[in-house]
């Protein structure tokens, strides 16, 4: 298969059937002719049979614009996706959800007016009860809005030279962006401020960051990072702001980073198609996948219920990979489908 700039967002959509696991895919070939259309699909995994779908089960075509960056709403509400030069938001077609191949998706008549001709966006997130939403573009202006009110929040024309990467803390106080050179910054929602500024050291070089809790539920931000001797995951107290820690992970790049719901895991993807799940309480891999996919892992997500992990690449492949016991075999907990992303192609 050609390759597809995919992108990824797993949620559990409402009234989902039981066990099962609806994934939100957006992607395709961008302005060029390719023979891979611009769409955004849904696909299904199936928890108690380990089987996700060889095809999309819904798709939904946008034309010329790539959807470049995607969010779905937690209340299941609908999903918001950059395109080259806005943000459009797009709904469920069908009221039963009751079957998954009943389910599709429309695009919506409600206009984002604030996110009309801004640019490229790259990066999207609604914080935990979907009551806000932030949006960092490559022109690096931060924005944050009330949602669904789209009242602006904070309006940052200079946050960093390029957003790459948006996440809210657990409780919606705090927002963390990170930006293409200069240091990561951890903002307050409610004043508008900046509370730190997080500097690199040495040769690091900030990719990913998420919010994630301990077991006593002390709030830790985490970063991915890349240095010269491969991957880290660089750890910051939230009360002071100071880091704690720094652990290398992975000979090669971290490109996909993600935090799983519970606090118990990290997920990191490199640039050889590698996944690994880290422990977040020792930072030890608790399993890696090597090879999970032929190109660059382009981005990560766990399910709600923290269980399984969904992956996609460059190469146009998919895979959920559930999350098991420490004390299974190798063989026997990484041995997960990996499917290509049919539904994107031509014709």
């Amino acid at each position: 298969m050609k390759s597809l700039k995919v992108k990824i967002s797993l949620n559990q959509i409402r009234r989902a059937p039981p066990h099962s696991t609806d994934l939100a895919f957006a992607g395709g070939g961008g302005e060029g002719r390719s023979g891979i259309r611009n769409v955004i699909g849904l696909g299904h995994f199936d928890i108690a049979s380990n089987s996700l779908s060889d095809q999309l089960v819904a798709r939904l075509e946008t034309g010329s614009d790539l959807p470049y960056r995607m969010a779905v709403h937690p209340g299941g509400d609908g999903i918001i996706c950059a395109m080259p030069n806005s943000c459009r938001w797009f709904e469920w077609d069908g009221n039963n959800r009751e079957q998954v191949n009943e389910l599709g998706l429309m695009t919506s008549e409600r206009m984002l007016t604030h996110l009309e001709d801004v640019g490229q966006q790259l990066a999207l997130a609604f914080n935990n009860d979907g009551s806000a939403l932030a949006v960092g573009g490559e022109d690096g202006t931060l924005r944050v809005f009330k949602w669904p009110s789209m009242e602006m929040i904070l309006n940052e024309p200079k946050a960093h030279t390029t957003v790459k990467d948006l996440h809210f803390s657990s409780d919606g106080r705090f927002l963390v962006s990170l930006g293409s050179g200069g240091p990561c910054r951890v903002w307050d929602v409610t004043s508008s401020a900046v509370l730190a500024s997080l500097s690199k050291e040495n040769d690091e070089i900030f990719s990913s960051c998420r919010f994630t809790q301990t077991d006593d539920n002390t709030q830790v931000l985490c970063i991915a990072a890349v240095t010269g001797k491969g991957g880290s995951i660089l750890t910051w107290n939230t009360n002071t702001w100071t880091r704690i820690g720094t652990k290398p992970i992975v000979r090669d790049p971290i490109c996909a980073f993600n935090v799983s719901a519970d606090g118990k895991f990290l997920a990191c993807g490199t640039i050889q198609g590698d996944i690994l799940i880290v422990s977040s309480t020792n930072m030890r891999i608790q399993s890696m996948i090597r090879k999970a996919h032929l190109g660059i892992v382009t981005a990560l997500r766990f399910s709600d219920d923290s269980r399984a992990l969904a992956s996609v690449s460059m190469d146009g492949s998919a895979r959920v990979t559930l999350i098991e016991d420490k004390k299974k075999s190798e063989s026997d907990a990484l041995s997960r489908p990996k499917k290509d992303l049919h539904g994107f192609e031509e014709g």
